[in-house]
């Protein structure tokens, strides 16, 4: 009774006579500090003859104990869940009375739980108390710098039982299995599409609600999901802590870089099972398989495309909305895909990375080097559907095509006038505006078709690139040829009259 007076009054007055001779933390009572005692040596007096788990408290060792035995002996009232710990069930309790006595002074958010509270005020502060000691990182949560801490020890404690691949994390195993299962829990009640995990589906079901929750601070961009937003943040940032000891490329994130040196080992560890095709990424087989599957699940709500990728849409709606988020740093011109600002700034460094084996001429884009190859090759793969005439390029078949159907989407805003081709507007607008971009370097005359201009041109060079294949007479014009060549075939019909 006296004792107990004692550590009351103690309590009180603030006092704590037991200090730890290696921190000089303090403590009321002797037990505690015998308990504290116990993380400066490491010892675990209380062990589970079930899994060989150690524990510094009894109390900790009884809570696991009932891991084994299945016990649950406080149970929930209101719904009859029940749960290990009398603290579990009052932090249940407070789903069903709405109870959240934890709030925010900065921005008012409420909370169940004193742990949750304290973790969001960090946010607030910007306090990120554990450090990494080998890289410098800080975490707000011990569980997330725990699970750093793998990385530079390389330890991946989770082994799955089926093929023996590790993992970091738990949820990453647990992930895992459901390629050996086959297993799809999880329903998306729009479209029937199943999924391993529920992240994945609240991530799917986005696309039918058309919701971006994740906004950049910097241009007010939105996204579906933080990891998204996240990668987009390295754009204003330009930090790109990842380098390739190969050949000296830095990536704003790790997986990144594991990507990327596969391009110097070669390395396709992921193969297509319905036609064996090998990648060297995962999300390109990803994409390859809804070849075979014929799923296309990103739809466009402006003009109703739908897409196989999420990148896929994402670049289709700059065309509605005009968003050119990609800046030369050389002349300031914008473009829509990064694809384009990376082949537009080849133009100012002059590099023309692709060779043709051919004929050693070079190309800025590979895609250019490929179509350049056909020259050569005689490959024509795109076949039009209505005369079977094949073409080297998409593009030329798609305008093409326009012949047969007739449609002209290229609209002039002066005079209503419509065109196949963009290059088309583009030169008859100038009828309108009586703009001449193009400049004879003899005799500054300007001229509004660069054609128009290269002809002009043979009057001062005397060029003369047309032969008569009749009497190799030479011509600045293929006009003046063909005028000419009637004088052949006229002569041929007098002396060869049809019968």
């Amino acid at each position: 009774m006296q004792s107990s007076r004692k550590i009351l009054k103690m309590v009180r007055t603030g006092e704590k006579p037991f200090t730890c001779t290696q921190c000089g933390k303090s403590f009321t009572r002797s037990s505690h500090l015998n308990r504290h005692m116990m993380i400066h040596t490491g010892e675990r007096p209380f062990t589970c003859t079930q899994c060989g788990k150690s524990f510094g408290e009894s109390l900790s060792f009884n809570r696991h104990m009932l891991i084994h035995t299945g016990e649950k002996p406080f149970t929930c009232t209101q719904c009859g869940k029940s749960f290990t710990q009398s603290s579990s069930l009052n932090r249940h309790m407070m789903i069903h009375t709405g109870e959240k006595p934890y709030t925010c002074t900065q921005c008012g958010k409420s909370f169940t739980q004193s742990s949750t509270f304290n973790r969001h005020n960090m946010i607030h502060t910007g306090e990120k108390p554990y450090t990494c000691t080998q890289c410098g990182k800080s975490f707000r949560r011990f569980s997330l710098f725990n699970l750093h801490m793998l990385i530079h020890t390389g330890e991946k404690p989770f082994t799955c039982t089926q093929c023996g691949k590790s993992f970091r994390r738990l949820s990453n195993l647990n992930q895992h299995m459901f390629i050996h299962t086959e297993e799809r829990p999880f329903t998306c009640t729009q479209c029937g599409k199943s999924f391993k995990d529920s992240s994945s589906l609240n991530k799917h079901a986005l696309i039918h609600t058309g919701e971006r929750p994740f906004t950049c601070t910097q241009c007010g961009k939105s996204f579906r999901d933080s990891s998204s937003l996240n990668k987009h943040a390295l754009i204003h940032t330009g930090e790109k802590p990842h380098k390739c000891d190969q050949c000296g490329k830095t990536f704003a994130r790790g997986s990144l870089l594991k990507n990327h040196l596969r391009v110097h080992t070669k390395e396709k560890p992921y193969s297509c099972s319905v036609c064996g095709k090998g990648f060297t990424w995962q999300s390109s087989i990803i994409t390859h398989q809804k070849i075979h599957t014929g799923v296309r699940e990103y739809y466009c709500f402006e003009c109703g495309k739908t897409f196989v990728t999420a990148d896929q849409l994402e670049r289709h709606e700059r065309n509605h909305t005009g968003e050119k988020p990609y800046m030369c740093s050389h002349c300031d011109k914008r473009f829509s895909q990064i694809a384009s600002l990376k082949a537009h700034e080849k133009i100012h460094t002059g590099e023309k990375p692709y060779t043709c084996s051919h004929c050693d001429k070079r190309f800025s884009r590979l895609g250019n080097l490929k179509v350049h190859e056909r020259i050569h090759t005689g490959v024509k793969p795109y076949k039009c559907s209505h005369c079977d005439k094949t073409f080297r390029e998409p593009g030329n078949l798609k305008v093409h095509e326009r012949i047969h159907t007739g449609v002209k989407p290229y609209k002039c805003s002066h005079c209503d006038k419509t065109f196949r081709e963009p290059g088309q507007l583009k030169v008859h607008v100038r009828t309108h505006t009586g703009e001449k971009p193009y400049m004879c370097s003899h005799c500054s005359k300007r001229f509004s078709r660069l054609d128009s201009l290269k002809e002009h041109e043979r009057i001062h060079t005397g060029e003369k690139p047309y032969m008569c294949s009749h009497c190799d007479k030479r011509f600045s014009y293929l006009g003046c040829l063909k005028v000419h060549e009637r004088t052949h075939t006229a002569i041929c019909s007098k002396r060869c009259p049809s019968r």
